[in-house]
């Protein structure tokens, strides 16, 4: 496998005298990593993202995952997508928005595996329920199972707990860790938090303000699994203050 490459990718929107959201991007992340992008409102992660995830079409430069087009990836049902706001059906239980995946894929819908990811992300009490009942916690899993449920190969995150209070962010990141460790996807996650990117990611994409440019990337030295515990100690508070000063250069226009 051949993880992600990213070759001098722009995009521009509005034409030639448009708005220039990324530019040049180069960048390689291996496969079944999981790397955070951070950087200003505005500099193009999400852009970056939704380029991934084939939702858009770069301007110029080319994407390959493991070798093939995002494209390629989509249309087979091997990309998988959770946004900040979950879009869950209402009138649909847990278990239904899961499968409404499967369906729009023309695939199947099997009960067992989307039980299994019930059991997964830890909501077994509430497979019949609707998202009216459930936490915002709760239906931020319900997106996550729906991501996974084609078995995707990439998973991409876009700000997945940006609306949730600190202590349930950090819940939800435990959370995330013990799905990504149990499936291993290659996974890009976009968030504005320090400290949940260096908690959860293997390396850390800073980038510059708009255009959007990669400047800096930044290997986290944690073993894996991360305890709630690691974010007390002083070298954890070490790693979130260089990425933040990184962070701040980077939104500066520093070189870093």
């Amino acid at each position: 496998m051949s993880g992600i490459i990213l070759s001098d990718l722009s995009r521009r929107y509005g034409g030639a005298d448009g708005v220039l959201a990324l530019d040049s991007v180069d960048l390689t992340l291996p496969p079944r990593s999981f790397t955070t992008l951070i950087g200003a409102s505005g500099c193009g992660k999400s852009t970056l993202l939704r380029l991934l995830g084939d939702l858009d079409t770069p301007t110029t430069g080319s994407i390959t995952v493991d070798g093939e087009a995002p494209s390629v990836l989509r249309k087979a049902g091997r990309v998988g997508v959770a946004f900040q706001d979950p879009s869950l059906l209402p009138w649909r239980t847990t278990r239904r928005n899961i499968a409404l995946t499967l369906e729009a894929a023309g695939k199947p819908v099997d009960r067992a595996k989307i039980d299994g990811l019930i059991s997964l992300v830890g909501l077994d009490e509430f497979a019949d329920s609707k998202p009216a009942q459930l936490s915002g916690g709760m239906r931020q899993r319900v997106s996550i199972a729906r991501a996974l449920v084609l078995e995707p190969e990439l998973l991409l995150l876009d700000e997945p707990f940006g609306a949730l209070d600190e202590l349930l962010r950090t819940s939800m990141n435990l959370e995330l860790q013990r799905i990504w460790l149990e499936r291993r996807n290659t996974t890009v996650m976009v968030t504005h938090s320090v400290s949940e990117a260096v908690f959860l990611s293997d390396q850390i994409v800073i980038m510059g303000a708009r255009p959007g440019r990669v400047v800096d990337v930044v290997d986290v030295p944690f073993a894996r699994p991360r305890e709630a515990s690691l974010l007390r100690t002083p070298e954890f508070h070490a790693v979130c203050d260089d990425v933040s000063e990184r962070l701040g250069r980077a939104i500066a226009g520093v070189t870093v």
